[in-house]
């Protein structure tokens, strides 16, 4: 079976350039689709303080999927690990989920902090993020990801 979805709005402001680190301090503006959504869509979002995203990695290309198993960035003091142990570009579907902090809404256009997508993304699913809904139980990881993403929300400008 293959699911086929529509985008329900694209990023029109923030960060242009696709890069691995120092995305802090971003702020962006999902448009939703006017001639699909009436503005009552979006009817007391503007009561929650974060949103769950699914983007698209459509600025890479479906020739950078790797099924198997790689060290994170290519780093090498970081082990090989599958590519379900991954949050990149390079997963089957090449889909993403951002968190970002809604300072706004305007309309059908919503003003985000810390979500990672370029202009120009599409963004195919959003919600509010329930705290009810998030990781039940201690969270546990190994030393790699806060290693590899220690610049990560860093602001570039400072």
């Amino acid at each position: 079976m293959v699911l086929e979805i529509r985008p329900i709005g694209t990023v029109v402001e923030g960060r242009t350039e696709v890069a691995d680190d120092y995305w802090g301090g971003v702020e962006s503006v999902i448009q939703l689709d006017e001639s699909e959504f009436p503005l009552d869509s979006v009817q007391g979002l503007d009561e929650f303080s974060h949103l769950v995203v699914v983007w698209h990695f459509d600025k890479a290309s479906p020739s950078d999927v790797e099924y198997h198993a790689r060290s994170p960035r290519g780093n090498p003091d970081w082990p090989a690990t599958g590519t379900f142990a991954h949050r990149n570009h390079r997963r089957p579907n090449q889909l993403a989920q951002s968190f970002p902090r809604l300072l706004r809404v305007d309309g059908l256009r919503l003003h985000v902090t810390d979500l990672d997508a370029v202009v120009g993304t599409k963004i195919y699913d959003l919600s509010p993020y329930f705290e009810e809904m998030g990781p039940r139980g201690p969270v546990r990881e190994p030393a790699w990801p806060g290693e590899m993403l220690k610049d990560y929300w860093a602001d570039k400008s400072s």
